[in-house]
């Protein structure tokens, strides 16, 4: 049997998965569980292992122990294995319809015998009925459900001397397969709750149903190759009413009531803290209580989510009729009669985890902390996972909780944050927006007029000059190359000049209505498209009517559209896509080329860098189209992988322009 510890907890958060919504919280009738750095991490201390947690938690955070690895090492020891199998288990695999089915399914896993736990059930429920029939006795509470006995030892201990002294049905059947099989055999229970693999050292290893639903499934078990087989002796009768509500009364012919001497029942986190408050405080006096933690055994944290809880009762209704049916009374009540010797006996020990309440004023602080000031500011709101306010400031007192967990308090500090964080914003903007127009003023502006009056003349001169010479030389003459040369220079320059200028300059948008489909198809003709190139439109957006500076827009797009070709020498794909998104239209436009390295992508906007031959290119190019896509007031994002390795390589272009622009 695993010994369970702090270091090694039966149940326990899987780290990082925790999005701390406080569910668990909520639904942890103890409060074991404490949030710390981000996480609900489970106090093993106090957990009472129901495995509410584990149910309710929709990210998986919350876990228990799992008993297969140590499981199949005893299956492959030289020793029998015996599984005792709870009676839900009809309501777990309702999928199979013939018990020797799945009798034949445990088998193939390699368990040398099965049994039903449900016979142990039929001797317990023997004890209770002599108990609840016995006029001179005290008020008993169950103490067959693992989890209820660990909430009274712990939070009523009090309590502890009414719980009934009989061991639990599986506690009984370890008792029953040792007696009849012999002290060598390893018994394994497997069942739908996590609680049990904490209860005794009465059986070598414990398993849930989702674990023995794993183990099927990891060797590949189902029902179309086995062989059928039937459970081991000893045979089973009414005990396998016992994992759903009343499932002990009916197993004894007895009905709850409320006349002296009767059982009340209740079940579930809620109802079951009610009864066990009731007692203590003597409003049930000479009643018993038949507890479950769970909604009956048949909701157990260990079984498979989805089914529901009506249809697993109406199963074991079915199973339990139909096995009474064709069951041999005269061997059930030889079996019975058999294993009368066993000792059914139990004792329980008190283990105190009550917290001592906080004082008043230490309370009081906490709440204070948390804008709690007036009656009025106690909210009870419970999306902390406590019931009220106060609650939830003792556990803070206690170390379990923290202020920021109240959903109110929060909200309220984070409306000022972003109201703070929104007028240091705009006083940032305005400071950035003022310092961007005189860095612009200072640089760009004064270059670009330096550059236009001192440079455009001279290159006028020579360009008009070399034109002179060229045209009077004989092309077989030694200069005429030189001179060639001189006046592709020179043109070259006033390329650069004049993308300077038109970086620079600060231009308005003449803003006309066009369609963006056709216009897209228009930039397609605009540039020369080498046959190793395929170009393709997906058009995904609902109204093509919007307003941009069609020639401005022209040339940013086909400035795109031309460096994707140039980075596809051998050939490749464009891919352009036309997109809605709220109140923007989107261009996106993807090559196939070779991308641009991950050192390059924050300067491919900066004037005068590019990554072309020293004869292909200004580097202003996308400058400019940046320039012209803010002067939209819209947005260019870039994506790119230049490495092999990282599967395709390829760039991609986004823009993003409002529809309505004022």
């Amino acid at each position: 049997m695993h010994n369970f510890s702090n270091k090694n907890p039966l149940v326990f958060t899987i780290k990082g998965l925790c999005r701390v919504c406080y569910t668990c919280v909520r639904e942890c009738p103890v409060k074991a569980i404490k949030i710390i750095d981000g996480q609900a991490d489970i106090i093993t201390e106090r957990c009472i292992a129901c495995g509410n947690c584990v149910i309710v938690c929709s990210q998986g955070a919350k876990t228990y122990y799992s008993s297969i690895n140590r499981t199949e090492n005893f299956i492959r020891s030289k020793n029998k294995t015996m599984l005792c199998i709870a009676p839900s288990f009809v309501a777990e695999f309702a999928e199979i319809k013939d018990y020797k089915v799945f009798v034949g399914m445990l088998k193939s896993i390699g368990f040398d015998y099965v049994t039903e736990v449900s016979f142990g059930a039929d001797l317990v429920a023997e004890k209770y009925k002599n108990i609840f029939e016995n006029k001179n006795k005290k008020s008993i509470i169950t103490s067959d459900c693992p989890a209820i006995v660990n909430y009274i030892s712990h939070y009523h201990p009090n309590l502890v001397d009414f719980l009934a002294p009989i061991i639990s049905p599986a506690m009984a059947m370890a008792k029953i397969v040792k007696q009849k099989y012999g002290d060598d055999i390893r018994i394994i229970f497997a069942g739908p709750c996590i609680a049990k693999k904490a209860e005794s050292n009465s059986f070598d290893e414990n398993l849930t149903f989702t674990e023995i639903r794993k183990m099927l499934e990891n060797k590949n078990i189902s029902q179309e190759n086995i062989k059928n087989s039937i459970f081991d002796n000893p045979i089973s009768g009414k005990g396998a009413f016992f994992p759903v509500n009343h499932g002990l009364l009916k197993s004894i012919n007895k009905t709850e009531g409320f006349g002296e001497g009767e059982v009340i029942t209740a079940e579930g986190k809620i109802k079951f803290k009610e009864a066990i408050n009731e007692f203590e405080k003597g409003l049930l006096k000479n009643h018993n209580l038949e507890l479950l933690c769970c909604d009956g055994c048949i909701e157990g944290p260990g079984m498979s989510k989805g089914a529901p809880k009506l249809v697993k009762r109406m199963n074991i209704n079915n199973y339990v009729n139909n096995k009474m049916k064709n069951l041999s009374l005269d061997k059930w009540n030889k079996e019975k009669a058999e294993f009368s010797n066993i000792d059914l006996s139990r004792t329980f020990e008190k283990k105190d985890r009550r917290l001592q309440k906080p004082e008043k004023n230490e309370i009081k602080k906490i709440l204070i902390l948390m804008d709690k000031k007036q009656e009025k500011d106690m909210l009870n709101c419970g999306a902390c996972g406590y019931i009220n306010c106060e609650e939830h400031a003792i556990a803070v007192c206690e170390g379990l909780a923290e202020i920021e967990m109240c959903l109110p308090y929060t909200i309220e500090k984070l409306h000022k944050l972003v109201e703070e964080l929104n007028k240091s914003n705009l006083k940032l903007s305005d400071t950035k927006q003022a310092l961007k127009q005189s860095e612009k003023l200072a640089s760009m502006g004064q270059l670009s007029a330096g550059i236009a009056h001192e440079l455009n003349n001279p290159l006028g001169i020579i360009t008009l000059y070399s034109s002179i010479l060229k045209d009077e030389l004989d092309k077989k003459n030694d200069i005429y190359e030189d001179i060639k040369i001189i006046d592709q220079q020179a043109q070259r320059c006033k390329k650069i000049v004049g993308g300077l200028l038109n970086f620079a300059r600060k231009n308005k948008v003449n803003l006309k209505e066009i369609n963006i489909i056709q216009f897209i198809k228009n930039t397609f003709k605009s540039f020369v498209k080498p046959d190793n190139i395929e170009i393709k439109l997906d058009v995904q957006i609902k109204n093509p009517k919007v307003k941009i500076d069609n020639e401005q827009m022209m040339q940013a797009i086909t400035n795109i559209e031309k460096n994707a070709v140039e980075a596809m020498p051998n050939g490749g794909i464009i891919n352009v896509k036309i997109l809605d998104k709220k109140d923007n239209f989107i261009i996106e436009i993807a090559d196939t080329g070779t991308g641009i390295a991950e050192e390059n992508i924050e300067k491919i906007f900066t004037p005068f860098f590019t990554t072309k031959g020293a004869t292909k290119g200004t580097g202003l190019g996308l400058p400019l189209v940046y320039g012209i896509v803010k002067m939209h007031k819209g947005k260019i994002n870039v994506k790119s992988n230049n490495k092999k390795e990282n599967k395709k390589t390829g760039t991609t272009f986004t823009i993003s322009i409002p529809r309505n622009l004022n």
